[in-house]
């Protein structure tokens, strides 16, 4: 895209723009040439609201607002990218259908009615939503496809995810999305086989059961293993995230795949050319 003028630039809104990766994803934006930034949204009441984004953040104006009108920002730009909560993603999922924006969602911990209303708005504008948007996490998913589909139940998997101590939602996305993929491998349904609570005398572990389990410490970027054992063996498949930057960089690249496709729900398999 060299040789793009400001205006030929996607513009894009920054939603929970005050937060640790609305503050990230403000960061790369602006130094990705690639997009442009048009307005960060916050919930009502916020003291940035009103403000210089940049000056919000501690720098110099960037001439861009923050504002809570989140219809009216949208308006103005192609993309949206949302690492909010799951309430404010459904809400912001209509709101970016009716712009015929680009929606880009981080958010964990979405319900199946959360998901269904995404769904929903995706009949109507390009959704892209992925539970880690890094490269590494996305070929790691694919080979615990491959693994899961390799090994019969005599095999168990575990799933070990690490994560800063301000994380609200376990287990996390990531997580979550590997278990889907292990549960795709072997042809069954993750809610049938999922083992999440293992406290007290829980018994012997079920057979064909996916577990998991989730730490909490310090300021942990990320680390997710996925553990297929049995007796006598066992193979470990590894992801460590140590900058969180790489989530905002997987998201810029999202919003920017997802100005040349129709209107559906996809995820970060399809716009990195993963999927099968």
């Amino acid at each position: 895209m060299s040789g793009q003028t400001e205006g030929d630039r996607p513009g894009v809104v920054v939603t929970g723009v005050s937060g640790r990766m609305g503050q990230m994803l403000v960061r790369e934006i602006l130094a990705s040439g690639r997009l442009r930034l048009v307005a960060g949204v916050e919930r009502a009441g916020h003291p940035w609201i009103g403000r210089d984004l940049g000056e919000a953040m501690g720098g110099a104006s960037l001439g861009v607002s923050v504002t809570e009108d989140a219809l009216e920002a949208f308006a103005k730009a192609q993309a949206v990218i949302d690492f909010t909560t799951p309430a404010a993603t459904v809400a912001f999922a209509e709101l970016a259908a009716q712009a015929r924006a680009v929606h880009v969602i981080g958010t964990t911990g979405l319900s199946e009615d959360d998901l269904a209303k995404i769904k929903a708005a995706a009949r109507h504008a390009v959704v892209v939503r992925a539970g880690n948007m890094s490269l590494g996490v996305n070929l790691l998913t694919q080979l615990t496809k491959k693994v899961a589909a390799a090994l019969d139940a005599d095999w168990d998997i575990e799933i070990v995810e690490a994560h800063h101590n301000q994380k609200v939602d376990a287990p996390s996305g990531t997580a979550l999305m590997l278990g889907e993929a292990a549960a795709e491998g072997r042809g069954v349904s993750l809610a049938e086989v999922s083992d999440r609570g293992r406290d007290g005398m829980t018994g012997a572990r079920k057979r064909g059961d996916i577990g998991f389990v989730a730490l909490r410490g310090g300021d942990i970027v990320g680390e997710h293993d996925v553990i297929f054992a049995t007796a006598g063996e066992r193979i470990t498949l590894r992801h460590v995230a140590s900058d969180r930057s790489l989530f905002a960089r997987g998201a810029l690249r999202a919003a920017l795949w997802g100005q040349d496709q129709a209107p559906g729900e996809y995820d970060m398999l399809d716009v990195l050319g993963l999927n099968d």
